[in-house]
C-alpha cells in the first residue's frame, strides 16, 4: 500500500487515535500523542494542512516499531 500524499495532520491524529493514541499536549502547531499499549510511547505530529511524505513515513515507522509491526501493516490498519 502506498503512503497517502494528501493527508493532513489532523486526519493522521484521528487515525492514530484508533490505535490507542491520545492527545497529551500541543505546542504551537505540533501535537503530542501518547499510548500506553505495549508500554508507553510518544509521537509528535505537526498539525499542518498536508504532511510531507518523509515526515509521514517517519511517523508511521515509529508507530510500527513500537507495535512490532511493519510500516505496511500499520498503513493497512489505519487506511
Amino acid at each position: 500500500m502506498k503512503i497517502p500524499r494528501d493527508l493532513s495532520g489532523s486526519q493522521l491524529i484521528k487515525k492514530l487515535q484508533n490505535l490507542g493514541y491520545k492527545v497529551t499536549r500541543q505546542s504551537g502547531s505540533h501535537v503530542r500523542l501518547t499510548t500506553n499499549l505495549n508500554g508507553e510511547h510518544h509521537i509528535t505530529v505537526p498539525n499542518h494542512d498536508f504532511l510531507r511524505i518523509g515526515t509521514l513515513s517517519h511517523i508511521l515507522q515509529e508507530v510500527a516499531n513500537h507495535f512490532g509491526k511493519t510500516k505496511e501493516e500499520i498503513l493497512e490498519m489505519l487506511f
